[in-house]
């Protein structure tokens, strides 16, 4: 087998993604417990760095590089010898990219992720990020449905058959619980308890958490499993552990899921840009303004910082302020009128 015509493209992935970056990758897999798409996204970042450090791509930073024979080391070398120049030469090649705030601040937390393993390995002494600012990001608040939408958006599947009850059931499971679309296709019926209404879900860096599930979702789960109980796939396919399966009876794919969104939003006459996330958002949002307690919220969603939970708060702020611009006197352009009329005279107290 002549494999010559091909080598660069191989070598060059091979020699990006080995011994460094692959040690890493493995570290977060096998001891982090990232999620295959988390550790995915991570060696993206990584292979788009070392091609830049290779001078693959950079432009006028791939020509210095060719030219000083920085493209010339071995893959390990480049990154061990970074300086914050380099870095900082990235950045400038992802701003000249027209990368956003939000991924270039992405990249840098990946970058800073590597470089405190390499340093904790004691396979680098200076951290070339340590100077480095992420870029202030816009805040942007999550989308978020009100209470007829998400009404709207729940009962378009109905339940006449296994598909649609499933479906049904889904977005009741979303929507309930909180849940992320990730976590909601590897639920198996061993995490299901319907009597005590509890979900157990295998979360990020599979950290186990219990989350309860409201009596809507529970009956669209038993609708849903009566109703697969009569298929002849469902109950011989690989994957019967699974809570929610495709019609061949395998798993259900995320993908799956956000397609069966788009075909509910567009049934339901709700914005096609809405996410199986907004469910979250709304989930979340929703349980703040009827006032349940942040902390609750970051349990039941299974955030590790409090912080990240606190973007919540921006939207149910919104909500109390537009109740407080209703209702109180003082807040909008016309103030409420005294109750004493202008034309009531009171008399004077005599003496």
């Amino acid at each position: 087998m002549n494999s010559a015509p091909a080598a660069p493209v191989a070598s060059a992935t091979a020699k990006i993604f080995a011994p460094l970056v692959r040690q890493f990758l493995d570290f977060l897999k096998l001891e982090k417990h990232f999620s295959d798409y988390t550790v995915k996204s991570y060696g993206a970042d990584l292979i788009q760095f070392c091609q830049f450090l290779s001078g693959e791509i950079g432009g006028e930073h791939a020509q210095a590089a060719r030219s000083n024979g920085i493209a010339e080391l071995a893959i390990d070398d480049k990154l061990a010898k970074v300086e914050p120049l380099g870095v900082r030469e990235f950045l400038a090649y992802l701003y000249g990219q027209n990368y956003t705030k939000s991924t270039t601040a992405r990249k840098l937390a990946t970058l800073r992720s590597f470089y405190k393993y390499l340093i904790r390995r004691g396979l680098v002494s200076i951290n070339p990020l340590s100077t480095i600012r992420t870029p202030k990001q816009e805040k942007r608040l999550p989308r978020c449905l009100d209470l007829e939408q998400v009404q709207k958006l729940l009962e378009a599947p109905g339940d006449a058959d296994l598909l649609s009850a499933r479906d049904r059931a889904m977005l009741e499971v979303l929507y309930s619980s909180g849940i992320r679309v990730s976590e909601l296709v590897d639920l198996e019926m061993s995490d299901l308890d319907l009597v005590e209404g509890v979900l157990r879900i295998r979360g990020k860096g599979r950290k186990d958490r219990l989350t309860p599930i409201g009596s809507q979702a529970i009956k669209a789960l038993q609708r849903y499993f009566e109703l697969r109980q009569l298929d002849h796939k469902s109950q011989n396919g690989s994957s019967t552990q699974r809570v929610f399966l495709n019609k061949h009876g395998e798993s259900l794919s995320t993908r799956s899921v956000r397609r069966k969104l788009d075909k509910y939003l567009m049934m339901a006459g709700l914005d096609p840009g809405i996410s199986p996330h907004t469910l979250r958002h709304s989930f979340a949002t929703h349980l703040l303004n009827n006032g349940a307690d942040l902390r609750s919220v970051q349990e039941l969603l299974g955030h590790q910082s409090l912080s990240t939970t606190q973007i919540y708060t921006h939207l149910s702020t919104t909500r109390m302020k537009q109740v407080y611009d209703h209702a109180h006197p003082r807040a909008g352009s016309d103030p409420i009128p005294h109750p004493a009329s202008p034309s009531t005279i009171y008399p004077a107290k005599a003496g």
